[in-house]
């Protein structure tokens, strides 16, 4: 066997053809929980369930789970067993070894499912956990459930609102993505929460703008732009919300440097003749998110080089401040957003 696509994967449990292991992984939680569960479900059937299902932890002991394996189902074809999450560290040699024996030798009447929908197996750089998905690989059947792209995201913001009765145009399901970012499974709730209040009908931007929360990078795109354009009291008002909210002031200074870095590559691109989305050649962290360059390009009109460059070193100097100086974080970082909204208005020359 090998690895195998999630529409494949969906064929062979209306197929009913399932057997071995199953080893499902990937960027995309949400789906490795989905397809887990299906899985589980087909391959235990409805029948006995106390007998023919038994789930584990990921500390399942190499003994418990071949017992598990190896046991007969009651009155049915086959049985299920599950691990959600497996952990390999702190396992002795013997005890991996006997797993990758147990991985090797899943018998007829059994599908083990391995999934992890919480945790991340280094299967390209760990030697254990390379042998455990060549085991799967060999053996059974291994589903990457990769991170899917903004269109498909909105795409299914839109499905999801249909299902629930109401209309949710592209742009507002561009909307969604953009204050929530690319997580399915806190954009499926923000959804059902909209949906919840719409009722049915056209979704709106002012609904969305009232139900959806955001997350720190949208608020902290927001406060960016709210420094570039000079609206000193939406910037505090911003910077005051965060605060209030409990969140760290080094996590809000790095994501606010993280917009301003944007900025400055996107500023860099464009003066070597390249397009904005130039970065993402380079830089794997706009990896299907590339609509910060595509922001980025449209906020640096009026900046110049030079003021990115004194915006970053305001912000280098802000965390130095933060990480080894006693004054309040807040007057820190107030003074900081001061500083880089009088750069961007052209009042301060040497920041």
């Amino acid at each position: 066997m090998a690895e195998c696509r999630e529409a494949d994967l969906k064929k062979k449990m209306e197929a009913d053809n399932l057997s071995g292991v199953y080893f499902l992984y990937g960027e995309e939680k949400y789906m490795v929980a989905h397809w887990a569960h299906r899985l589980i479900k087909k391959a235990a059937g409805k029948e006995f369930l106390d007998f023919n299902l038994q789930q584990f932890a990921g500390d399942v002991t190499a003994d418990d789970l071949d017992d598990a394996v190896q046991a007969l189902p009651l009155m049915a074809e086959r049985k299920c067993v599950s691990v959600s999450d497996l952990t390999l560290e702190g396992r002795t040699p013997a005890e991996n070894k006997k797993l990758l024996e147990l991985l090797r030798n899943v018998p007829e009447s059994t599908v083990l499912v391995l999934y992890f929908a919480s945790s991340s197996p280094e299967i390209r750089k760990d030697k254990k956990w390379k042998s455990v998905f060549a085991a799967c690989m060999e053996q059974g059947t291994c589903v990457q459930c990769a991170q899917r792209t903004q269109t498909e995201l909105e795409k299914l913001l839109m499905r999801t609102a249909e299902k629930r009765g109401c209309r949710l145009a592209r742009p507002e399901a561009n909307q969604i993505y953009r204050y929530v970012g690319n997580n399915m499974t806190a954009l499926l709730n923000e959804m059902e929460k909209v949906c919840a209040f719409a009722g049915s009908g056209d979704i709106s931007p002012g609904m969305i703008d009232q139900m959806v929360t955001r997350n720190l990078e949208t608020r902290i795109f927001d406060l960016s732009r709210a420094l570039l354009a000079g609206q000193h009291d939406r910037a505090y008002q911003i910077l005051n919300q965060l605060l209030e909210q409990n969140e760290e002031p080094v996590r809000i200074l790095a994501v606010l440097s993280g917009a301003y870095i944007d900025l400055y590559r996107v500023r860099t691109a464009l003066q070597s003749g390249e397009t904005a989305l130039e970065p993402a050649a380079h830089f794997e962290e706009y990896k299907r998110r590339e609509f910060r360059l595509t922001n980025a390009e449209r906020d640096i009109r009026h900046l110049s080089t030079q003021k990115l460059r004194q915006s970053l070193d305001v912000l280098l100097q802000a965390d130095l401040d933060l990480k080894g100086s006693r004054t309040d974080s807040r007057i820190i970082l107030e003074r900081t957003l001061t500083r880089l909204m009088l750069i961007a208005g052209g009042e301060e020359e040497n920041a």
